[in-house]
């Protein structure tokens, strides 16, 4: 048994997983110590200036920093924290990197983030996520809709089965916003832009993942477990409610036109919506309606299946090998 920490850090959000790792023969099990999220949106702008904005850095070394006196109190042994679809995409990632490794190196020396490309990030999002799942349900669809990208992966589940098929979009609600939704709300011609925009970067990731083989759809990250919350009528976030949640297509949809249609102010007078998630979630609706649409229509999946677990605990997960 080891104390381990995953931190991932997205284009919308940075997120940390302490947890106690019991290595074995199926690759390890995770106890929760501590999960934590903050919205410090590190993509603000790199879509239209290939760059990381000095204030975005420094809104992520600031949380960095707070995670990293977490790990000093709850004496992690390990650390791992990679970065995925932002910092794959700028021209200064070299900022990026040297912040990390002077906040996380004063904690444990030698500890810098790692860039993962897309098919590493979809692997990880699906060992995180199909753990606790019945084999029964498998091959799983696991869609993993970030700020900057949405991972699509197709894979067994069951024992020793990993992902067969992956793709990685550059789709996720924060870069879809920024580039087509300008309004408040966004008026009918950007959602028609958006979505347009959705289908065809779809049309390009399904020819290389064959989700018509696939039984259950699970669905990771902000969007989806928001959307989860929602679909309940949560007065409250309630993650043990959410985690292994099911909302049939028709909820789905509902939810996803609801929030589309809404302006920023209406959605944070949303009770489970996360203030830092408002402006940008109508843009992740957008990408969820189109996926429920061609997954009932190839796979005829009519329901989404929401976890909690994702990246997180597959990075975590990596560290035992």
């Amino acid at each position: 048994m080891s104390r381990v920490a995953a931190i991932d850090c997205g284009t919308n959000s940075i997120r940390l997983l302490i947890a106690d790792l019991q290595s074995g023969s199926a690759g390890g099990q995770l106890r929760d110590v501590h999960r934590e999220m903050r919205i410090v949106r590190l993509g603000q702008g790199v879509d239209a200036t290939g760059e990381f904005a000095p204030d975005a850095i420094a809104r992520t070394r600031g949380a960095l920093a707070d995670y990293a006196a977490l790990l000093s109190a709850h004496r992690v042994e390990r650390v791992r924290m990679v970065a995925t679809s932002a910092a794959r995409d700028v021209a200064n990632r070299d900022v990026f990197f040297a912040m990390t490794a002077d906040v996380l190196g004063a904690v444990i020396p030698g500890s810098v983030a790692e860039v993962i490309t897309g098919a590493e990030e979809a692997e990880l999002s699906f060992r995180g996520a199909v753990g606790e799942l019945d084999s029964a349900g498998a091959p799983f669809v696991v869609v993993d809709l970030g700020g900057g990208s949405t991972e699509i992966v197709l894979g067994g589940g069951s024992a020793g089965r990993g992902a067969v098929a992956s793709y990685s979009a550059d789709i996720g609600c924060v870069r879809l916003t920024e580039r087509c939704l300008h309004s408040d709300p966004p008026t009918p011609e950007e959602v028609a832009a958006a979505r347009q925009l959705v289908r065809e970067r779809l049309d390009v990731a399904l020819q290389v993942v064959p989700v018509e083989h696939a039984r259950t759809w699970v669905g990771l990250a902000g969007t989806m477990t928001t959307l989860s919350a929602l679909a309940q009528n949560m007065t409250t976030y309630d993650a043990a409610a959410i985690h292994l949640s099911r909302v049939c297509s028709s909820d789905l949809l509902a939810v996803c036109d609801r929030l589309i249609g809404m302006t920023r102010m209406q959605r944070v007078a949303l009770p489970p919506m996360h203030e830092g998630r408002a402006d940008v979630i109508g843009g992740g609706a957008i990408v969820v309606q189109e996926l429920a649409r061609e997954l009932r229509t190839r796979a005829g999946i009519d329901e989404l299946t929401v976890s909690e677990h994702d990246i997180l605990d597959g990075i975590a997960l990596s560290i035992a090998g």
